[in-house]
C-alpha cells in the first residue's frame, strides 16, 4: 500500500489503525497529528514486574501512559487490539531480534503484559506549530534513534542503555524547541544532549541504529531527546525469553489528545 505522509493522512486514530490492521506499513510520524502516539512493549508477566521497576527509575526514557493486565489487548488510552492495530512489530527472542511482522495474534500468550511508552512523535505537533521545522516528517522518512554510551538505572533483571532520537534544529531555534519540548514531560519532555553527540557515545550520525538518517544543514544543531525504543535496548541487553515491541518509528496511535500530555 502507498503510505499516507501528509500531516491529514488520517482523520482520527480509528481510520490509522483500520488501515494498519489491513496492512498498511509505515512510520507514523506526521500520521493523526494532535492524537498521542506511543512506544509498545509486551512482556510475559515475570519480567514485566522488573520492567515496571526499570520504568519508574528511568522516566524520561521509559514514560508509563498504560498497563494492561496480563494477556488484555486494549487499554483506556487505546480502543482496538494491540496484537495487530500497529503498522509493524518486532518479536524478540532471549534478546535476539527474531523478525519483524504486521501482527503478532499467533504469538500471542496468557501472561503477556503490555507497557505503552510515551513517543516523542507527540510534541511534534506542538513544534511545528511554534515555527521549529522537524526535517524527518519534512522529508517523509523515520525519525533518527542511536544507542548511547550512557547506561539506564537497572531494576532486577532489565538493563540496558539510553536510546535517544535526534532532530535537527536551527541554533537559533533550540532554545524554543527546548521550551516547547519540556510542556511535555511524560513524553520524554526537554532535550536530554545538545549537540556534541561524541559525548555521549554517538559517533557517525548518518549511521543510526534505528530509523533513517537525515540531512543537517548549516547552522543546524544535533538535538537529541530520550527515546521510546530504549525498552528494547534493554530487552537486547536483558535477554529475556520473550519480547514484543513496535518497530522504531512504527507507534501505537492512542485515543488520547497529546494536550493531555501538556503541563502549562
Amino acid at each position: 500500500m502507498t503510505a499516507p505522509r501528509t500531516p491529514d493522512a488520517f482523520a482520527d486514530p480509528h481510520e490509522a489503525r483500520a488501515a494498519y490492521r489491513d496492512g498498511l506499513r509505515v512510520p507514523t510520524a506526521g500520521h493523526c497529528p494532535g492524537w498521542t502516539q506511543a512506544n509498545l512493549i509486551s512482556l510475559p508477566a515475570d519480567v514485566a514486574e522488573d520492567f515496571r521497576h526499570f520504568a519508574r527509575r528511568n522516566p524520561q526514557a521509559c514514560p508509563v501512559l498504560g498497563v494492561t493486565e496480563p494477556g488484555e489487548v486494549s487499554l483506556p488510552i487505546l480502543d482496538g487490539d494491540l496484537r495487530r492495530d500497529l503498522p509493524a512489530y518486532r518479536v524478540y527472542e532471549n534478546g535476539e531480534l527474531a523478525g519483524e511482522r504486521t501482527d503478532v495474534v499467533d504469538l500471542w500468550r496468557g501472561d503477556l503484559v503490555t507497557f505503552l511508552i510515551g513517543c516523542s512523535f507527540t510534541f511534534e505537533t506542538a513544534l511545528l506549530e511554534s515555527g521549529v521545522p522537524v526535517r524527518h516528517i519534512e522529508d517523509g522518512g523515520n525519525v533518527p534513534m542511536y544507542t548511547t554510551s550512557v547506561a539506564c538505572r537497572p531494576a532486577g533483571r532489565m538493563t540496558g542503555p539510553l536510546v535517544v532520537s535526534m532532530r535537527p534544529i536551527p541554533a537559533r531555534l533550540v532554545e524554543r524547541a527546548i521550551r516547547v519540548t519540556a510542556r511535555y514531560p511524560r513524553v520524554h519532555g526537554a532535550p536530554v544532549h545538545i549537540g556534541q553527540p561524541g559525548l555521549i557515545g554517538v559517533d557517525d550520525l548518518d549511521r543510526p541504529d534505528f530509523g533513517d538518517p537525515v540531512r543537517i544543514d548549516p547552522g543546524e544543531v544535533p538535538v537529541f531527546w530520550a527515546c521510546g525504543v530504549t525498552p528494547q535496548a534493554a530487552v537486547m541487553r536483558s535477554k529475556p525469553p520473550l519480547a514484543i515491541a513496535h518497530a522504531p518509528g512504527h507507534m501505537a496511535i492512542t485515543d488520547a489528545r497529546d494536550t493531555e500530555f501538556r503541563v502549562p
